[in-house]
């Protein structure tokens, strides 16, 4: 039986990741982190992690970038793998995850999904093919309660284009200063809330006198922790401190 600590586990991700563990019968949620507590659920929740005086195969962590102190510190000091799905990092918090990869192995992906990972092949693909003939922009759509804009999988995409272009890039996010050309260098990114959109991504290659787009749209949340359970049956395996992804599960 794997035993799962979920994170965020009042969220709308923590609860459909517990419902699909409630679901699996390899699967047991021993316990729950959320800052506001609970007292309708069927597993312990602790409001900061370093209540939990358990066991647990490994933490999949559905919160928000200010729970990252306190779960790289349980990691760190029970040695549990950390799948951490949640977007939105500072720069510095992604070096301090990066940091404790050191000590404590740490499965972390702004986007849980299969399908979203085998578009990053594709992007790459077509950018390589393209190059700097074709102008890049990405349009992603997500539901009004999102925090975070342009969305960390958008940031992967543009990552994935950047990596495989073969020429200099810059990421441009609005353009209603802006009052000269495009430029070549540039991958626009844009960012759109509203309603109770799941997750839709767009990438668009602009040619001369010819438009390529590769888009995917997620239909529920349950892909996304479907993906993140997934990692976590990975990760109860793994041992070695270091950096894991979805590159690992898609191969």
């Amino acid at each position: 039986m794997l035993k799962i600590i979920i994170s965020g586990c009042n969220g709308h991700m923590g609860r459909v990741v517990a419902d699909l563990c409630a679901a699996d019968p390899q699967v047991e949620v021993v316990a729950g982190f959320d800052v506001m507590g609970s007292t309708d659920r069927e597993f312990p929740v602790f409001s900061s992690p370093d209540q939990f005086k358990g066991q647990a195969d490994a933490v999949i962590d559905f919160s928000s970038p200010a729970a990252l102190d306190g779960l790289l510190a349980f990691g760190k000091a029970t040695k549990t793998p950390l799948v951490l799905a949640t977007t939105g990092y500072s720069p510095e918090q992604v070096a301090q995850v990066g940091a404790a990869a050191l000590e404590v192995p740490i499965f972390r992906s702004a986007n849980m999904s299969l399908g979203i990972n085998v578009l990053l092949e594709l992007v790459k693909k077509a950018a390589s093919i393209l190059g700097d003939s074709y102008d890049i922009e990405i349009v992603e759509r997500h539901h009004r309660r999102k925090v975070d804009a342009p969305s960390g999988t958008a940031l992967m995409i543009a990552d994935a284009a950047a990596s495989a272009c073969g020429h200099e890039t810059e990421y441009v996010f609005e353009r209603h200063s802006v009052r000269h050309p495009r430029d070549k260098k540039e991958i626009g990114i844009s960012a759109v809330r509203g309603g109770t959109i799941v997750g839709e991504h767009e990438i668009i290659f602009a040619g001369h006198d010819e438009v390529m787009e590769i888009k995917h749209t997620a239909l529920s949340r349950e892909i996304f922790a479907q993906g993140a359970l997934e990692a976590a049956k990975f990760m109860a395996a793994v041992t070695a401190p270091g950096m894991y992804d979805m590159s690992m599960l898609v191969k």
